[in-house]
């Protein structure tokens, strides 16, 4: 009998209510395509540095969210996203899939979940459009959420995130390749 995945988000739980959340995104099979780490500093590739436009470009075009922390690293991102409590305008919708005859596919609109596909797809388009034909996947399938539950949690992953690089060898995602 095959594997099933394990759900990796929390049951029953509405990602776009309005929070802070911790999300990792790995690249596909974890590997080192975005950039390298020296001495403590990430270094971005031109696909590390096409990734990084792209996130920062995510709260212009996602009006219901706001970016805060994150690092770029050679297989992952960390960062932490707000969802906003008044996304109601008109406007970008985070790119999630058309709902067709009832038929529920994809994350709901102005989600997390919407954003992060919304983020891999343009980021893939974009590199495929200035590196040209990669002829494997950038992103791994799903991500890693958390849901920042308080102030301390908050600075904890803020923290997190910042001193990334500085313990690179440490990482659960480094490897020797």
């Amino acid at each position: 009998m095959p594997s099933r995945r394990k759900p990796s988000r929390l049951s029953g739980y509405d990602y776009t209510l309005p929070r802070a959340y911790f999300v990792t995104i790995c690249s596909h099979n974890r590997r080192y395509i975005f950039g390298s780490v020296s001495e403590g500093v990430f270094i971005p590739n031109q696909i590390g540095q096409i990734v990084q436009t792209e996130w920062q470009r995510s709260e212009i075009i996602r009006l219901e969210l706001i970016i805060d922390s994150w690092v770029l690293m050679p297989n992952h991102l960390h960062g932490i996203v707000w969802i906003l409590a008044d996304h109601n305008h008109v406007g970008a919708t985070g790119r999630s899939p058309l709902r067709k005859d009832n038929n529920i596919s994809g994350p709901p609109k102005k989600s997390l979940g919407s954003f992060i596909a919304g983020f891999k797809a343009a980021s893939t388009s974009a590199i495929h459009q200035k590196v040209g034909p990669i002829s494997h996947p950038i992103w791994q399938r799903n991500y890693y959420d958390h849901i920042i539950r308080n102030e301390r949690d908050l600075e904890h992953h803020r923290r997190y995130i910042l001193e990334n690089p500085l313990s690179w060898e440490l990482d659960q995602y480094f490897n020797t390749e």
